[in-house]
């Protein structure tokens, strides 16, 4: 069984209003900063799936009805359903990555432009390393997310593990691209 991306835009809402009742524009900027070194949500989601969730009396509003300023909460049976979302299935999801696309070309890319492409994803791989424990940090250092923050820490290794394997990755990449016999560097045929 195959979880919809709606259930996942829903587990991704009912469990950020797990941690704390916020409104739309904080919880869509938690999926965004928080969550989003793993999981992205299409701002466009997240709006309908309040409504819907509230509909259903998964969460619920307070304050005031203008736009941005309703705080909603997770209800009691918004924690059964984020439990039952939780226990299903992980959904595989197909590869789509444009840069393995590009290298799996690299022939009639090119090396120089492999190269770059393969250098840059370093530079990323770094600066995601760097992301990671500043995040850590402020886990660390915000004590009403005490329960919560050795599950979120959890996440930021599985994070640090993969910038680690990236950087790993394009340094290997970038040693066999020297050994390419530069006859075959590019194709321009």
């Amino acid at each position: 069984m195959t979880m919809a991306r709606s259930s996942q835009t829903d587990m991704a809402v009912l469990g950020a209003l797990s941690t704390e009742p916020m409104t739309g524009y904080a919880l869509r900027e938690a999926i965004r900063d928080v969550l989003g070194h793993f999981w992205s949500e299409s701002f466009g989601q997240i709006y309908p799936a309040l409504a819907e969730l509230e509909r259903h009396g998964l969460v619920r509003r307070s304050g005031s009805a203008k736009a941005g300023s309703s705080t909603f909460a997770i209800t009691p049976s918004g924690t059964r359903r984020l439990r039952e979302l939780l226990a299903q299935p992980v959904q595989a999801v197909p590869a789509r990555n444009g840069l393995l696309l590009r290298l799996f070309f690299g022939r009639t890319l090119g090396v120089a432009a492999c190269r770059a492409l393969i250098t840059a994803a370093e530079a990323e791989a770094q600066q995601r390393l760097l992301q990671f424990d500043e995040l850590a940090v402020q886990i660390a250092g915000e004590p009403q997310y005490a329960d919560d923050a050795p599950f979120w820490q959890l996440t930021i290794s599985a994070g640090r593990h993969s910038a680690h394997a990236a950087i790993a990755w394009a340094q290997e990449c970038l040693a066999a691209l020297d050994d390419i016999d530069p006859s075959r560097q590019e194709n321009t045929g």
